[in-house]
């Protein structure tokens, strides 16, 4: 798979604008592993390797467990290793991203309401909204995941 072209330098006012978003989801009050474990769901469902490639490498930066990570697709049967911040965040990331398919239904946002504040839950949902942007920037232009490129 080879690059199509690089978007960065095409349109980096473009780029610049989703960075500006970026920006604001490090300043929200929810924890940066969070985020990253949201990315990664994310990025996970969209089968986007390189930003699977980036937001794993990103955790293991912030001191993640591997296996915290490499049970990631599967959190629903991880037990306890994820708390229930991070378990309510991963289900609405999933139906936030899955939106043709599951509507976003009134149990979703109940559940997701139960565990964060309002202004938590819209963060969460520019965060998710933005990490649906980069992923499809990324698939549609064939970015190369840091992995490929060194091997």
């Amino acid at each position: 798979m080879s690059k199509r072209l690089d978007y960065n330098q095409i349109a980096p006012a473009g780029i610049k604008a989703l960075g500006g978003v970026y920006g604001y989801i490090l300043q929200s009050r929810l924890s940066a592993t969070l985020i990253e474990l949201v990315y990664l769901r994310i990025s996970q469902i969209n089968n986007c390797a390189y930003c699977i490639d980036m937001h794993t490498r990103d955790l293991l930066k912030m001191g993640e467990k591997v296996e915290k990570i490499a049970l990631l697709q599967a959190w629903r049967e991880a037990g306890n290793l994820f708390d229930e911040r991070e378990r309510a965040a991963l289900a609405w990331a999933e139906t936030v991203t899955r939106v043709a398919e599951t509507g976003v239904p009134d149990e979703a946002y109940q559940a997701a309401r139960a565990i964060f504040e309002e202004r938590e839950l819209v963060d969460l949902t520019i965060a998710i909204s933005l990490m649906n942007a980069y992923n499809r920037m990324a698939i549609s232009f064939r970015a190369t995941p840091a992995a490929a490129a060194a091997a």
